[in-house]
This record gives C-alpha cells, sequence and structure tokens, in this order.
C-alpha cells in the first residue's frame, strides 16, 4: 500500500506541482497522506520555513516538561511555538526528539538520566515515577 501511495503522489507532484515539492503548507495538506506534521517537517527542514512539527515524542516530553497540559498535539504546537523563539523552531524540534531517544524514552525511562524532567518535570509525572520505582 505505501508503495502504491508513493506512486500515486509522486504523480501528483509531476502533474500538478511540475514534479517540484510544493512549498506551502496549504499545497503540502492537501496533497494525499501528508497531515500537518508531515508539512510541518518538510516546510522546516526542506525548506527553512519556522515552523515546530510536533509528532507524539514531542507531545509527551512537553507534556512531562509541564510546558503543554497534553489535551492535544496541536494545543502542544500552539505551547511551543508561544514559549519558543520562532528562529530556534526548526532546530529545536529535532533536538527534543533526539533528547526524548537519548534520556526521556516512552519506555525505559530512567529518571536520573534525565536532568530536563528531573529539573523542571510536572510534578503528576514526578509522582508517578517515584512510586512506580519505589519497590
Amino acid at each position: 500500500m505505501k508503495s502504491k501511495g508513493i506512486h500515486g503522489l509522486s504523480k501528483i507532484l509531476i502533474d500538478k506541482y511540475n514534479g517540484e515539492v510544493p512549498q506551502s503548507f496549504e499545497a503540502l495538506e492537501n496533497l494525499p497522506a501528508v497531515g500537518h506534521k508531515t508539512a510541518s517537517v518538510v516546510m522546516s527542514q526542506a525548506f527553512g520555513v519556522p515552523a515546530f512539527p510536533v509528532d507524539t515524542h514531542i507531545h509527551r516530553l512537553m507534556y512531562r516538561w509541564n510546558l503543554t497540559n497534553g489535551k492535544s498535539v496541536q494545543q502542544t504546537e500552539k505551547d511551543a511555538k508561544r514559549i519558543f523563539p520562532e528562529e530556534t523552531w526548526n532546530d529545536l524540534h529535532l533536538q527534543i526528539i533526539w533528547y526524548g531517544r537519548e534520556y526521556s524514552p516512552a519506555r525505559g525511562w530512567d529518571l536520573e538520566k534525565d536532568i530536563i524532567t528531573k529539573t523542571i518535570g510536572r510534578k503528576t509525572v514526578l509522582e508517578a515515577y517515584k512510586k512506580k520505582n519505589a519497590s
């Protein structure tokens, strides 16, 4: 199915955009299987347009760090854009993903290695971690 999707997307890019990847959020999001996060990654990484792509990893970390309420990735994106200077967005989203993989993964998380969560983490997250690891 993925190869069929890639083939179909490639055909659209050739037929509608002369083989070029469109350089607007709207055009990208109108392509099949391209959502807001993917469009944000393309805009920021391929074209250097300030964007803050939020995936489940960034969403989880921003919640752990008490920087968002965790209700939705849309809210997390708004919060990240409000908190961090625009000129940092393109690099920062990659840095947060890297940090999460190294020090704050969803599974096998060790708070002692995760200095950010240990320092500014949400109280409920810290309490749940300590309770789980008390035994």
